[in-house]
């Protein structure tokens, strides 16, 4: 079935994509415009699968592949909120706290729309 990609669905996930890469540069560098992770291989290596999986789901929405999509997008929200409680994301000024609730807003608001967006049809 040849489904034609929405343009807003090619935009979100060329930014998905962006957001994903980023994660992984943050992951390996521990530090993106100011924010840090914690150091340590745990840290570099959780936080670069995030940003894996975040590019996976870019990958997934430009296919019209709506639950792989969302799917990913899951686990990226799950992976970011256990980064926090496990002390790899540091919650330690307003700033990175911040960082961390809308960048993981963002991806949970990524998640719905697209579930919405790429309902199948009856």
């Amino acid at each position: 079935m040849n489904r034609r990609r929405p343009l807003d669905i090619t935009i979100i996930a060329a930014i998905m994509i962006v957001f994903g890469l980023a994660e992984i540069v943050t992951g390996f560098a521990h530090n993106f415009f100011g924010l840090h992770t914690a150091q340590g291989t745990a840290s570099t290596y959780v936080g670069a699968a995030i940003g894996l999986l975040y590019a996976v789901a870019g990958f997934f929405a430009f296919a019209i592949k709506r639950e792989w999509t969302v799917g990913c997008l899951l686990l990226v929200v799950i992976g970011r909120i256990a980064m926090v409680v496990s002390g790899l994301y540091p919650v330690g000024t307003f700033k990175q706290t911040a960082a961390i609730v809308a960048g993981t807003s963002i991806a949970a608001a990524f998640a719905i729309y697209i579930g919405f967006r790429l309902r199948k049809s009856a």
